[in-house]
């Protein structure tokens, strides 16, 4: 049984710091050495266990990600001697207060342990999801029976139920109907609870869902799934793994002019927003109401390529790159800062940038940085592109460390253990399109070059887990040479994807993708798949080419699976509403973006 964290974190991505779990539950005796899972949280990207709680033959261990500023490791607080593996219902209280952890079976004594790494107060839930009875893998599967498993946020649940007369079974939060059920005779113990056995299941297409089926299950063979009738809704219980059928237009995004970039973001207890780089002076704010993005606000800018959306502790931002320079003739990109009197960004501070492409702003060691892609200055594509360092006393962003770039157009961050990478997509040098994009590591409070890759009008660093493998693609543009003669196909050309070699400490080449003078890559998941979708924008003869979606397929690498038309695309983005799964492309060719949605079965 598994859900989307979002179900429940719906106003805070943040996991609660105080808490308790509360589990019923009873079990057979267990191998020495095998582990179970009651209950976990796994990052649907990474694949990574943000929370989890599992047992052995005479342990419970707690486990929680931990991270700070050398980088993320799992801790584990391990209850030790007890006896829970003899086929009887024991109850179980976890509670959890900063380094607290605490836990108490069948109202007994409690156990207290006070760990060095106390849980973490900003575990965010954003992207992840709850999987009940395993670890989004085969092992480690729960084989007993739950009668009953509880989150409860902010307090210790211990002394709602203790003391009791029945503590084993003492009853927090079970439904109706497992209480109401008619009893089974008392010296049968197989029948004893009738919730194990008087259920009714439904085999078949999907029956009606109302008053008179409420608490009844329904199996679809098909799909393989499990589903719970529920206020007049089939709720999943036991999900069928999800996989991408086909993709569906959901809705026709009319802006004011073409869409050079398109960034989607959250902001707590407000909602779903997209924000619109456009070509002509203004750009615009849209906010997810009703399934659909409607007008929310316009900003003015000056052909705007990118937005990049950031916070530092309470404060949200937005910092637009602007290409071009306003009527007076200066050029700059500005920062907006988001209101919360207002409910609107306002701006904020303005920073003299050079045909900016690109912002992309990361922490490292605790600290808060934005890199702008500067482009070209006049006619001179060999240029300096800048990374600010926000100051805490001035509250502005400061100029940092300048890097050489040619024609840059993207920055892309990420980690990899105790260590923070840099990449920048370098597209043109003056006179040649072959130009090598670079790879920077941070060291000793700077940025230093760790690597080189030779690129084509590389426009997008795209960086991507797998398991414990990461990935890199480049979406390169065009092969131009200025002696050269233009040629329609050299916008034919592939893009390429590289894989970290560990051992080698480097990115090696992993896969050549034919692209169609790519612009961006996204990556996403769809249930336990993988998924690239690639913005192709022109073929040398029509802006009118189709985008494809390629799926992970081992050790095949990435497979096409689906074709998209497209016109003139720009750039993707991926986002999970209540509703369901979407992408949604910017085109900048047209007024014109679209947001598709997934479909499943």
């Amino acid at each position: 049984m598994s859900f989307p964290a979002s179900r429940i974190f719906i106003r805070c991505d943040l996991f609660p710091e105080e808490f308790s779990i509360v589990v019923t539950l009873k079990v057979s005796s267990l191998p020495p050495k095998k582990n179970e899972y009651l209950l976990t949280v796994v990052s649907e990207e990474r694949g990574t266990l943000l929370l989890g709680l599992r047992y052995s033959a005479s342990k419970l261990h707690f486990l929680f990600l931990s991270e700070d500023a050398s980088g993320a490791w799992q801790t584990r607080v391990s209850f030790r001697n007890l006896a829970l593996m003899d086929s009887q219902w024991h109850t179980m209280v976890l509670a959890v207060s900063e380094g607290s952890f605490s836990l108490t079976v069948d109202c007994g004594l409690p156990i207290d342990i006070t760990a060095d790494m106390p849980f973490p107060a900003t575990l965010s839930m954003q992207g992840a999801r709850f999987f009940i009875g395993s670890r989004r893998r085969t092992k480690g599967l729960f084989t007993g029976l739950i009668r009953q498993l509880v989150l409860l946020p902010g307090s210790d649940a211990t002394p709602q139920l203790c003391p009791s007369r029945n503590p084993a079974l003492v009853v927090l939060s079970i439904p109706s109907i497992l209480q109401d059920l008619t009893g089974k005779p008392e010296d049968n113990e197989v029948l004893k609870y009738p919730y194990e056995t008087d259920v009714k299941v439904t085999l078949g297409p999907q029956p009606r869902c109302t008053q008179m089926e409420d608490a009844q299950f329904w199996f679809d063979a098909g799909r393989k799934g499990l589903y719970l009738c529920v206020g007049s809704k089939w709720i999943s219980v036991l999900a069928a793994k999800e996989k991408l059928d086909y993709v569906e237009e959901h809705q026709n995004l009319f802006t004011n002019s073409e869409t050079l970039g398109i960034e989607v973001f959250i902001i707590p207890e407000v909602g779903l927003f997209v924000a619109t780089a456009n070509r002509k002076t203004t750009s615009a704010i849209y906010k997810w109401t009703d399934g659909k993005f409607v007008s929310y606000q316009t900003i003015p800018t000056h052909q705007a390529q990118s937005w990049r959306h950031f916070t530092i502790g309470k404060r949200i931002f937005l910092a637009v790159a602007n290409f071009e320079p306003n009527d007076k003739g200066q050029e700059f990109s500005v920062i907006y800062k988001w209101s919360h009197r207002k409910l609107k960004f306002t701006a904020y501070q303005r920073i003299t940038t050079h045909s900016a492409r690109d912002w992309e702003a990361f922490q490292v060691n605790g600290e808060h940085f934005l890199a702008v892609a500067n482009h070209r200055e006049g006619d001179n594509h060999n240029i300096n592109s800048v990374i600010y360092k926000w100051n805490p006393t001035t509250q502005f962003f400061e100029a940092n460390q300048t890097i050489a770039t040619s024609g840059a157009y993207d920055w892309e961050f990420f980690t990899v253990g105790p260590y923070s990478f840099l990449a920048v997509a370098n597209t043109f040098n003056g006179t040649s399109t072959k130009v090598y994009s670079h790879l920077y590591i941070w060291l000793i409070g700077s940025f230093q070059l760790f690597q080189s890759f030779l690129t084509f009008g590389a426009a997008d660093w795209e960086v991507f887990h797998i398991g414990e493998r990461i990935f890199l693609a480049v979406a390169n543009s065009h092969s131009y040479d200025v002696e050269m003669q233009v040629q329609n196909d050299s916008y034919i050309i592939n893009s390429v994807i590289y894989e970290l070699n560990v051992t080698a400490q480097t990115f090696v080449k992993f896969q050549d993708i034919p692209t169609c003078s790519a612009l961006d890559w996204e990556f996403f998941s769809v249930g336990e798949d993988y998924f690239l979708v690639v913005a192709n924008s022109f073929d040398g003869n029509t802006f009118s080419v189709n985008s494809i979606i390629y799926r992970w397929q081992g050790y095949e690498g990435f497979v096409a699976v689906h074709s998209l038309p497209t016109f003139g695309c720009r750039d993707w983005e991926a986002f999970n509403t209540t509703t369901g799964s979407y992408l949604m492309y910017s085109s900048a060719k047209e007024p014109l973006s679209r947001v598709l949605k997934l479909r499943t079965w």
